[in-house]
């Protein structure tokens, strides 16, 4: 979440900001900044109350011991009413500390200022693009045919187990969705990130504090029993491990590495569109998060999108790089690179990727700091990236890769797959 301070010293420069989002914070800012204001104002008054409170403390003491009692009782009135005063204003303190951190956590962040300004992912500016989209035989056929046809992904049986979205990987296609998470894992281990294996569900102050809650909170899968949250992805946990934690600053940057199974509602998603691996309630992704520096979060930013760039330059898949307009951005995101492989076989492009900068979006709530070299405590800088998520990827290949005699394994693959092709 924003810091309260900037948000009252920055008011124009916020508003303004937030309106590249196409939010109109005015009002919400300024209910932050007046509840910042009673906040601040009784913290003053109770400190101020406590600090008489603890004089006359120390006057009855001293009138005891001089023994008169008559002037001590009198005094002693006083601390009770100090008492009654301090408790109501510690309330007071309590209610307006709730509702401005719930003010806070209805703000998205505020966008860098190299976002472009737009309202639809019409209005992203491609960056980068490489990679020749192949000529494919006649009678080529989309993922969810190609799947049916060798047998690799039986999409009725995962709705006969769960429902819509819940595919079964079958035989080759099982080997060649672990081949994936191999090669990426080996991939991001050998660029220098630590492989984690992370809960798959996460408590509330979790989902808050890499801002899914409440922003995303009708997309997630809630176990209300339990009141724990099926993970959306592996940044929820594996931020959350550095949460109320300080790093020295000759630990930055931390740079971390996790699969798991990710699990979003996609409450409203129908058609065409979504057809197949378009789109999916469970999904594989291997996830990359650093934290680091302020001063070199946009340097790291630009190396995660280089790494994820030699994932897909080394699978030979036709892609392109966004950057996000205002419009299209995550709640909790600064800039945000977007990856898309083109399928070859629907004539449209596919996301793969998502590389964000959330600067001290994240680290405030989750109150991750670092100790310079002054030894003043400051917000560190989170940063996340999918490298990559699975589903797409593979629509990607068996399309992209799809021959009359088969479908042909990408060759970084092969010593993964243990073959090359599905025939």
């Amino acid at each position: 979440m924003l810091q309260t301070a900037f948000i009252r010293e920055n008011r124009e420069k916020v508003i303004q900001a937030l309106g590249k989002r196409n939010f109109d914070a005015a009002p919400l800012v300024d209910e932050v900044i007046a509840l910042d204001e009673k906040r601040r104002h009784t913290q003053v008054e109770l400190d101020t109350i406590l600090s008489e409170a603890n004089k006359l403390s120390r006057d009855i003491g001293e009138l005891m011991k001089a023994g008169e009692k008559a002037k001590a009782a009198i005094l002693k009135e006083k601390t009770t009413q100090y008492k009654e005063k301090s408790k109501e204003l510690g309330e007071t303190l309590a209610e307006a500390t709730e509702a401005l951190t719930h003010a806070l956590y209805k703000l998205p962040n505020t966008p860098a200022d190299i976002v472009p300004v737009g309202k639809t992912p019409e209005e992203n500016l491609e960056v980068h693009a490489e990679g020749e989209i192949p000529v494919l035989h006649e009678g080529a056929m989309p993922h969810w045919d190609l799947a049916k046809k060798y047998d690799i992904i039986d999409f009725e049986l995962g709705n006969k187990i769960t429902g819509a979205g819940f595919p079964v990987y079958k035989g080759k296609g099982a080997k060649l969705q672990r081949a994936l998470i191999s090669y990426f894992l080996d991939k991001n281990t050998d660029a220098g990130y630590k492989e984690y294996q992370v809960p798959h569900l996460v408590n509330e102050a979790s989902g808050y504090g890499t801002g899914q809650l409440p922003d995303k909170e009708g997309q997630m899968y809630h176990a209300g029993i339990d009141d724990l949250y099926l993970i959306p992805t592996a940044e929820v946990p594996v931020t959350n491990m550095f949460r109320d934690v300080i790093l020295q600053e000759n630990e930055l940057p931390v740079l971390c590495t996790a699969y798991t199974p990710c699990f979003r509602r996609e409450a409203g998603s129908y058609g065409a569109h979504v057809r197949g691996l378009n789109r999916l309630h469970q999904f594989d992704k291997v996830e990359i998060v650093r934290i680091d520096h302020p001063e070199n979060s946009y340097a790291a930013l630009d190396g995660m999108v280089e790494h994820v760039k030699t994932l897909l330059q080394e699978l030979k898949l036709p892609y392109r790089i966004l950057r996000l307009c205002g419009g299209d951005m995550g709640f909790a995101s600064a800039l945000t690179y977007d990856f898309e492989v083109f399928s070859t076989a629907q004539d449209r492009w596919l996301e793969i990727s998502s590389v964000s900068n959330f600067e001290t979006f994240q680290s405030n709530r989750l109150k991750l700091r670092f100790r310079d070299k002054d030894g003043k405590n400051q917000l560190a800088h989170t940063l996340n990236g999918s490298s990559l998520a699975l589903p797409r990827v593979l629509a990607g290949i068996l399309e992209n890769y799809q021959t009359p005699e088969g479908i042909v394994i990408p060759e970084v693959l092969r010593r993964y797959t243990g073959f090359d092709i599905i025939n």
